[in-house]
């Protein structure tokens, strides 16, 4: 019961939504990343706009999130040129 009850908390926290685009591993684990940051960044403005969290620490946070976002781009390599070997 409280596997369940975990996977239904967290796909009401964290939902996420069909990917369309082209369907590559790598696409769908960054697609899926993108998602989980759009709704962290979505509670965290939430907080600050209810005054439960600083503008400072809502940037740190964001700013935070932003960094781990663009890591997984690089290594996943998304947007880089493919080799011409």
């Amino acid at each position: 019961m409280t596997e369940k009850y975990n996977k239904d908390k967290d796909d009401f926290l964290y939902p996420r939504s069909r990917y369309y685009g082209n369907v590559k591993p790598e696409n769908m684990v960054f697609n899926a990343n993108l998602q989980e940051f759009s709704v962290k960044v979505g509670y965290i403005t939430a907080l600050e706009t209810s005054g439960k969290l600083s503008p400072e620490d809502a940037f740190k946070q964001i700013k935070a999130l932003w960094k781990q976002l663009k890591s997984s781009k690089k290594e996943l390599g998304i947007g880089e040129m493919p080799s011409t070997d």
